[in-house]
């Protein structure tokens, strides 16, 4: 079974492009003819909204496949639906699948025992029930998870991982303004609490570390935070970083790249309003699907300047 690091580095090799299009549905986010002939057909607003959701991800991802690797769907949107969202959930990561993006569950979860083993099977495997039949998962290529509970609240994801070929990204650094009201608390030698989470991100992935030379274990790190970023490769060298910030929450690319490695790989830049929504900045006369393509593209080569000035050492 292919290692998820390597097969996320390679598709961001081969098309040269670290972005990752997160899926966050809202309604102001829809075009209004797709809002408006979902809601339209059904009295229910949650089959309605479904609808929508389903067409516009079906639409984002035909339009982009071939320039972005990967979707990151937020889970909350498709739960707020109830069980109408959850199935435009599981039909948008099969949808990504076939395209050949990878999907990562942005689900920020996180328990102990045999929940979290729960939590680990519905998102990256599934269950074999006492009589031999299957049951599946939303089998996404990797979810994200908050590390408060630590090792234990974290072993179940890593050994699901390892069993189908998924991998995890761990809650670091985050890009929200009151991140560092827990995060940057120090303990007794002065060491912040996200730095000791490196720490162990770095440990957790150490022995997992693919081809490309990157650990499947990766660390979610905020583009609002460049200083932090770079710090933060020296302690986890062999972690993708996924880096939330960017575009709607005012990172501009050269932060976004901060924390690549001098190589300009292992890391994977989130954008989910600014490319969702760019139709509502187009021009008259232009395709929402094509406002989209175009922000997708302009995004890469934004990224891709940004590389060559930070980088010297890429390969392209």
């Amino acid at each position: 079974m292919t290692h998820f690091a390597d097969r996320l580095q390679d598709r961001i090799d081969r098309l040269g492009n670290p972005t990752v299009m997160g899926l966050d549905p809202q309604p102001a986010l829809v075009p209004p003819d797709i809002l408006d002939a979902a809601l339209a057909s059904s009295p229910d607003p949650r089959l309605g909204l479904a609808r929508a959701y389903r067409e516009w991800n079906r639409l984002l991802i035909r339009s982009v496949s071939d320039v972005i690797p990967a979707v990151k769907p937020q889970v909350a949107y498709y739960e707020l639906l109830g069980a109408p969202g959850m199935e435009v959930l599981e039909d948008t990561i099969a949808m990504a699948r076939d395209a050949g993006m990878l999907v990562i569950a942005d689900g920020k979860r996180n328990d102990i025992g045999s929940t979290a083993e729960a939590y680990a099977a519905a998102f990256l495997g599934g269950m074999t029930l006492p009589d031999g039949r299957r049951i599946e998962g939303l089998r996404a290529d990797a979810v994200t998870l908050n590390a408060y509970l630590g090792s234990d609240g974290i072993r179940p994801f890593l050994e699901a991982g390892r069993a189908n070929g998924a991998g995890v990204f761990v809650l670091v650094r985050t890009s929200n303004p009151g991140a560092s009201e827990f995060q940057d608390l120090r303990d007794g030698q002065g060491i912040p609490l996200y730095a000791r989470i490196a720490e162990q991100v770095d440990a957790w992935g150490a022995d997992w570390v693919g081809e490309s030379g990157l650990s499947a274990v990766g660390a979610v790190v905020g583009a609002t935070w460049p200083s932090e970023a770079r710090l933060l490769r020296g302690q986890m060298p062999r972690a993708i970083f996924l880096v939330p910030g960017y575009g709607a929450q005012g990172a501009g690319a050269d932060d976004a790249v901060a924390g690549f490695r001098e190589d300009g790989r292992g890391g994977l830049v989130n954008a989910s309003r600014s490319l969702m929504g760019a139709w509502r900045k187009a021009g008259p006369g232009i395709h929402p699907v094509d406002a989209v393509r175009r922000e997708a593209l302009r995004m890469r080569d934004d990224l891709s300047q940004a590389l060559d000035r930070c980088c010297p050492g890429r390969s392209r």
